[in-house]
This record gives structure tokens, sequence and C-alpha cells, in this order.
């Protein structure tokens, strides 16, 4: 604690709107507040610009408004090691990873947290849309106020310790009302627009940056019949579901769309159908490396809720434990596209049960 007896936080200062307020709201609850800026990724853009430079300036200008100390932080280093070795290798390995759970557990709360606790921290925030609680040394993860922005999904895989001194000022908070804040009190960052896409590829094409660490390679696209109707670019740049990018329009008149039903790394072919989603459709999955907040439940199985990517709502599930980390679960209603490398993340009512890797869906019937 700081010694005029205010407690210090640190907060991850991006550059954006939310980091901006939940900076601005601790400060008005009498925090000691210090921006820090973290540079996770080497890059200049076409112009030879740093792209970082100008969410850094945005940092300076909020924090010279709110009269807070700022720092910044390389942490490239640990991102490529930690978060993006990780993400190639899924890649390689046929699945869809996330790199934004990666990056919350490996790096925002892990050389973040120690970095913050060396400023002097007491505690750490950032501007996720998310609660937490802290009860009796049990720190659970809540659900944000409003559902729609909801963040718990991207910080699954969170550990007790990494949620121990941890503030979400933006739990209450709409983007609405995050913004009208920022606007009243004159943030740089108040309209500034939300950042998309994988953070470290931002609004690029992704297959043009994937190939830069990829080798493509080329091969079949074969309907689940046995026709091979085109040729893809490489694996790794489709996911389940997807149904643009394909190029196999025209084939067989307007009538329905082709997608992606899965991949078959061993022949290096690409399964397809064309109008039936039927084949996209799964009972069940099994999960890896399941993290519990705040810890595992005493019974082996159990229902409760579950999203298996962000932007989904959530459907009501029949879970099983399989060994220590392993889950089975069961739809309650057959779902589309559960992808592989992706996360299974578990709800109840009010909270955020933790979450784990896609391992694989499943039919009942035993058909794919």
């Amino acid at each position: 604690m700081h010694a005029n007896g205010r407690r210090t936080v640190v907060v991850g200062v991006s550059g954006g709107v939310d980091s901006s307020v939940a900076a601005l709201l601790l400060k008005q609850q009498g925090y000691r507040v210090i921006g820090l800026f973290m540079k996770n990724w080497e890059e200049t853009d076409e112009n030879g610009v740093c792209t970082a430079e100008e969410d850094f300036e945005d940092v300076r200008r909020v924090c010279g408004l709110l009269e807070i100390p700022y720092y910044t932080v390389d942490f490239s280093k640990e991102y490529t090691e930690r978060v993006f070795t990780h993400f190639l290798a899924e890649y390689r390995a046929g699945r869809t990873p996330n790199p934004d759970v990666l990056c919350n557990r490996e790096i925002k709360f892990g050389p973040f947290r120690a970095y913050a606790k060396q400023l002097g921290a007491d505690c750490i925030a950032t501007g996720h849309y998310c609660g937490i609680s802290h009860e009796g040394g049990v720190h659970r993860l809540l659900k944000a106020r409003d559902a729609a922005k909801d963040q718990t999904y991207f910080l699954n895989q969170l550990s007790q310790e990494q949620l121990s001194d941890v503030l979400f000022p933006l739990a209450d908070l709409t983007k609405a009302q995050v913004r009208a804040l920022a606007e009243r009190h004159g943030l740089a960052t108040a309209r500034k627009k939300d950042s998309t896409g994988i953070c470290f590829i931002g609004e690029r094409n992704f297959r043009k940056f994937l190939q830069g660490y990829l080798p493509a390679q080329p091969g079949r696209i074969v309907t689940l019949e046995g026709e091979t109707v085109g040729e893809h670019m490489g694996l790794m740049y489709y996911t389940i579901g997807q149904r643009r990018g394909l190029e196999l329009g025209g084939r067989r008149g307007e009538d329905g769309r082709w997608f992606v039903v899965k991949k078959d790394l061993q022949n290096n072919v690409l399964y397809v159908s064309h109008g039936d989603e039927a084949p996209l459709y799964s009972d069940g999955c099994t999960v890896e490396g399941m993290n519990f907040i705040p810890a595992p439940p005493a019974a082996q199985t159990f229902t409760c809720r579950a999203k298996f990517r962000y932007r989904q709502s959530e459907q009501g599930v029949r879970v099983e434990r399989v060994g220590e980390t392993g889950l089975r679960i069961l739809f309650d209603e057959p779902q589309r596209a559960v992808t592989e490398g992706q996360y299974a993340v578990l709800y109840d009512r009010t909270q955020c049960l933790g979450g784990g890797v896609i391992a694989g869906a499943f039919r009942l019937n035993g058909a794919r």
C-alpha cells in the first residue's frame, strides 16, 4: 500500500476507450492509478511506422489528462515464446486456436502482473467487460451486466492466484455508457474505433499473414461423397463451417452454398458439403486442459451452460469429468461447427466456471 494509505492500482492501458475509462473510474474511486502500456508485437506497417505508436500516443493523451503516471513495457519476446509459437503449432496441427485466451493467461495476468508488482501495485485492472468477486480467499469470475459485451470467455484460463488481486471497473457498464463517460471527460479515445481481429494480425489479410510463417501445402477439395471439386491453398487457412474463400461458386448453380465440414490432415484433403448443413452439427464434444474457476466441482457429472465460441449465446449442456483436466460434454441441442482448438467455456447463472480446449466433436449415432 502506498505511503499515503491509498491503494495503488496498475491499469493495463491499450490506447482504447475501455482501458481509458477503467483508469478514469479507478481514479474517481480514490485509487492511486498508474498506466502500463504493453507492447507484445514488433511490427511496422507498409509505411514503416510502428503500429503501436499511434496507440501509445493515445495512452499519453489520456494519462496526461487524468494526471496519472504511465509506463511502457515490451513483452514481445514473451509473447512470441508463450503465445505465438503455440498459435503456429495449433494451425500446423489443423486446429483453430484462440490466441487472445492464451495472451490473457500467459502475458496480461503473467509477466504484466509481475511487472505491475515491481511498480508498487496492490492490484491490477483491465478494461475487460466482466466482474470479479473476492470472498473468503475465493475469487469468482462474474459475467458482465451487458451480456452482449461480456468477455469472460477470454479469461477462462485464469488461475485463482491470477484473479486474486484484479479489478474490472467496467463490470456494470454498457459500451454506450463507457463511450459517453469518455466523451464527458474529454478523453481522446472516446470515439476511437474498436480494434478487431487477432491482436497481432489486426485488420490485415489473415491468409497472407499466415503464409509468412507456415508454408502452404495445396491439396484436393472433396465432397463427403468422394467427388473432387477443387483445390485448397493449405488446410490451415480453413475452419469448420467456413463458407467464404472456397472459390467453388457456380459448380452447382445458385441453390445452396459450399462450406467446410472437416479436414483430413494425414491426406491433406479438405471436405466440403453443398447446401446440406447436417454434417456440421454434433451432439457433444471432448475437452482437454480444463481450468475450473474457482475450483473443480465435487460431482463427477453436472449440468450447466456453455459457449463454444465467443459470439454465441449460452447453450444447455451435461458435463462429465474425465481424469484431472478432461471433459465429455453432451449438448441439450445439436451444435453447429464446434471447432477443434477453440475453447468450450462453462457458465452458471452469474459466473464463468472456467474452460478448456475442444479436442473433438462427435455424433451420438457415430456419424461425423
